[in-house]
Formats: structure tokens, C-alpha cells, sequence
């Protein structure tokens, strides 16, 4: 089977981490973005208002 071309993050609320809000989205898994850790504008339904999110690491899987 061929390798993976983009990786799942998850993408939280940058000023408050801790929210039940997140993103999920695709990155690549190789290349220059890789190491770059992504940051978007995205609309928060909790606070009602674009924030910035930013990347960070998937919870542990539970079977």
C-alpha cells in the first residue's frame, strides 16, 4: 500500500484550549507545511465569533 498523503489535526479555539468546539481537517504529511503548525480563522459557535484556532494533538484512541 502507498504512504499517506495528508495526516487528521485537530484544531482548537487558540485563547481558550480547553473549549468543546474544535475543527478536524487534513494536512500534509510531508513537505515544508508539515513542519509548520497550522493556524486558521474559523467561526466559534460557543462565543459566537471568529477566533483564531490553532493545531494540536489528536485525543488517545479508545477501543
Amino acid at each position: 500500500m502507498a504512504k499517506k498523503t495528508s495526516i487528521k489535526v485537530r484544531l482548537v479555539p487558540e485563547n481558550k484550549p480547553d473549549s468543546s468546539f474544535y475543527y478536524y481537517v487534513k494536512k500534509p504529511s510531508s513537505g515544508e507545511k508539515a513542519k509548520i503548525k497550522l493556524k486558521a480563522k474559523k467561526y466559534n459557535p460557543a462565543t459566537r465569533k471568529h477566533e483564531i484556532f490553532v493545531e494540536k494533538k489528536l485525543p488517545p484512541h479508545s477501543k
